[in-house]
């Protein structure tokens, strides 16, 4: 006993309390009184690229409950009708419109079935992130990108809360030896971002009319190394997939006063543009 709640003393300490630069906004929130909607869709042209699955290698009784011995990765959602999930597409260098209304299950992070859940969130600049773990066994939400938090969950059913003081891409993972718990956080000064669903649809809406570049954002999904690091719980040393930088691809649109217009992605495996800085 002694030495297992030595382990978790030691894990409770691994939380980083850095303090980040705070992101200056130029977008202003005003009134929108003849917003135009953009609809549309993300879908996969071309063969499917083959992405490993690892081995559920630890507490299976918790991670694997249907006994499946191996974990998908998530990082390339494509439904039968080749729409892609979990993209993210969002107007670029919008200054003004509506007030920030970001999905609120986007900004609560759970880690179930020792996976993290959503995949993709999207949090205000400044915003808060809640995250809770509902498994009965030690987890831990390592943030890399813009932000650096290091947040232990030894116990099921903690709730906790950062703020996320810079915009950019945030990366999520496990350093307790779930090395297939992955995640990806956007922190976004706009309101004007959506996330695709299953079939690859989003949807933006009460956008000031006018002519914008749009833009539809993944990951990235291929495996392109191994790298090493130490579980906190067991102190052995694991490998853990190293991923592919995002991608992007743009498209100009024109937003009528009151009214739809409709936005088609085909994205593929062949020549996909390396993302910006978010």
């Amino acid at each position: 006993m002694m030495k297992s709640g030595s382990i978790l003393l030691a894990a409770v300490l691994l939380v980083l309390t850095a303090a980040p630069t705070v992101a200056q906004s130029g977008y202003q929130v005003i009134t929108v009184n003849d917003g135009g909607t953009i609809t549309g869709t993300v879908k996969w042209n071309g063969p499917l690229p083959k992405i490993p699955s690892l081995v559920i290698n630890k507490d299976p009784e918790i991670c694997d409950p249907q006994a499946q011995k191996k974990r998908d990765l998530e990082r390339l959602l494509v439904s039968a009708d080749g729409g892609v999930a979990n993209t993210v597409v969002f107007l670029k260098d919008i200054t003004k419109g509506k007030a920030m209304d970001l999905p609120e299950g986007r900004q609560f992070l759970n880690q179930r079935t020792c996976r993290y859940e959503p995949h993709l969130l999207l949090v205000p600049a400044n915003g808060t992130l809640q995250l809770k773990s509902s498994d009965p066994v030690l987890h831990t939400v390592h943030m890399s990108g813009s932000a650096d938090y290091n947040l232990p969950f030894p116990f099921a059913n903690q709730t906790v809360s950062r703020t996320m003081n810079r915009e950019g891409l945030v990366d999520l993972r496990c350093n307790a030896g779930h090395v297939w718990m992955n995640a990806e956080m956007l922190v976004v000064q706009h309101p004007y971002y959506a996330v695709t669903d299953e079939d690859g649809n989003f949807k933006l809406t009460n956008v000031p009319p006018g002519e914008y570049e749009i833009e539809a954002w993944h990951e990235g999904w291929k495996v392109t190394g191994q790298g090493a690091l130490y579980d906190v719980m067991t102190q052995m040393r694991v490998q853990r997939p190293i991923f592919s930088d995002p991608v992007e691809w743009t498209k100009k649109v024109t937003v009528p006063s009151n009214g739809t217009v409709e936005v088609k992605f085909m994205i593929s495996d062949k020549r996909p543009e390396m993302a910006s800085n978010r």
